[in-house]
């Protein structure tokens, strides 16, 4: 009765106006948003997505995903991009918006939050997961991918990916700073700023490139 209790309030409190996009619904989805530049900020300014994001961290799945990601050297390229682009500095520019501070002073009065934040450790089943952890085949997986020559030859292999060259050649492309110079010069970059926007008619941020799939 207790847990359903508990369950109750979490959902309660993940589901009001702190909704903020798609949650990923799995750990490979979520690795990929930790490690992208332009999205990883985002559990940080909503109170919905960081119980979420809390939620997806006490699972101990998140291990292996996370260390898949890191064996992986195409992830390295994508947050290199990701770290280029004009998204990044958007991304974190969203944290001067009052309406964050705000948010965050709703949750800390509302004692839903501090129960959605709670719930995993009051939950059995989730320590069940994490002495099942070790005999998971996933966790077997990715302790034997030290052991394959197939990792070790996509590392070797990696300075010659043309995923790489492209970065290696970002700083050179025109379009680069091109994309940086409408982005910082755009009123929607600035949340504090919004009040004065007047965006001028037909106007488009300039695309930024990325690598090819």
């Amino acid at each position: 009765m207790k847990l359903k209790l508990i369950s109750a309030l979490t959902l309660a409190f993940t589901s009001t106006a702190f909704a903020q996009g798609p949650t990923p619904a799995t750990p490979e989805a979520w690795a990929a948003k930790m490690t992208d530049p332009t999205q990883n900020a985002s559990a940080f300014k909503d109170p919905r997505a960081f119980i979420q994001w809390s939620n997806a961290m006490a699972n101990p799945t998140m291990i292996p995903a996370m260390g898949n990601v890191m064996m992986d050297p195409g992830m390295y390229a994508r947050m290199a991009y990701g770290m280029m682009s004009p998204g990044a500095f958007q991304n974190y520019m969203q944290f001067t918006d009052p309406n964050v501070a705000m948010k965050w002073m709703g949750a800390g009065m509302d004692p839903n939050f501090y129960t959605a934040m709670a719930a995993p450790m009051m939950n059995p089943a989730n320590y069940m997961n994490w002495m099942m952890a070790p005999m998971d085949p996933r966790m077997m997986n990715m302790g034997m991918q030290m052991m394959n020559p197939g990792m070790y030859a996509n590392w070797m292999a990696a300075p010659m990916d043309p995923k790489m060259m492209s970065l290696m050649a970002a700083p050179m492309n025109p379009q680069v700073y091109g994309a940086w110079m409408g982005t910082v010069a755009d009123p929607r970059t600035y949340p504090l700023m919004q009040p004065l926007q007047v965006p001028a008619a037909g106007a488009e941020p300039v695309p930024f490139p990325m690598p090819a799939k």
